[in-house]
């Protein structure tokens, strides 16, 4: 991200449709480690720390929104958290959704350990399932993967989802979310929640914070009960 981009992201704002509810409780947000990519110069990127954590804390906000039980709600923003992970490069990059279901399969327990939180088995298999399907448009699913895909339609649909809202982070307006891709509603108010975070989180960035205090700064547009 570079001045320029975000302000001319910032100039382009979605006109609002919907005020934000009054949060039962914080979302999740897990900030994945550095360590956790494959390509140490992908951290930084389109598809690095800022983008993965930003979608674990828009897919917990999705999981409120859909009545997920707690269990639930950790296993898809542990998924979210390292969807993007094994990336070799910022483009299409086929089949990198499959290499970062494999890597959270064999280090579950260091994600789950900065999540605070173990996974049941189960879960942590569902939580795989999404990883590996969230870059498989849904037409394209073959034979195993729609296995996979009614084994946890929950997670995968709001793993699409929360990935797709993360979207306004692009250059260009024809790239940003486009529901359309999706099986789930994603709530009006939800948009520009995920806009905001954009722009708060990369202009932290920009301003010399780390990505992990730049997440934090833009997660405080959020106003949960206490």
């Amino acid at each position: 991200m570079d001045q320029d981009t975000l302000a001319w992201i910032a100039g382009n704002r979605p006109e609002a449709s919907a005020a934000p509810p009054t949060l039962p409780h914080p979302p999740l947000m897990l900030v994945p480690d550095a360590t956790w990519f494959a390509e140490p110069r992908l951290v930084d990127s389109i598809h690095g720390i800022r983008h993965n954590a930003r979608v674990s804390l828009l897919a917990g906000l999705l999981a409120q929104e859909y009545g997920l039980d707690r269990d639930h709600t950790a296993a898809l923003c542990a998924a979210a958290a390292v969807h993007d992970c094994r990336r070799h490069d910022d483009r299409d990059d086929p089949g990198h959704g499959r290499r970062a279901a494999l890597w959270f399969t064999r280090n579950q327990h260091t994600v789950t350990t900065v999540l605070g939180r173990e996974l049941p088995p189960d879960l942590a298999a569902e939580a795989a399932d999404a990883i590996g399907l969230h870059d498989v448009p849904y037409a394209d699913f073959a034979p195993q993967q729609n296995l996979a895909y009614r084994r946890a339609p929950h997670l995968i649909d709001l793993l699409k989802a929360a990935d797709c809202l993360d979207r306004y982070r692009l250059p260009l307006a024809r790239w940003w979310p486009d529901p359309s891709h999706l099986r789930i509603v994603i709530p009006a108010w939800l948009h520009a929640v995920a806009f905001d975070l954009v722009l708060r989180s990369e202009q932290a960035r920009l301003d010399g914070a780390s990505n992990h205090g730049a997440l934090i700064h833009a997660s405080q547009i959020l106003n949960p009960r206490q």
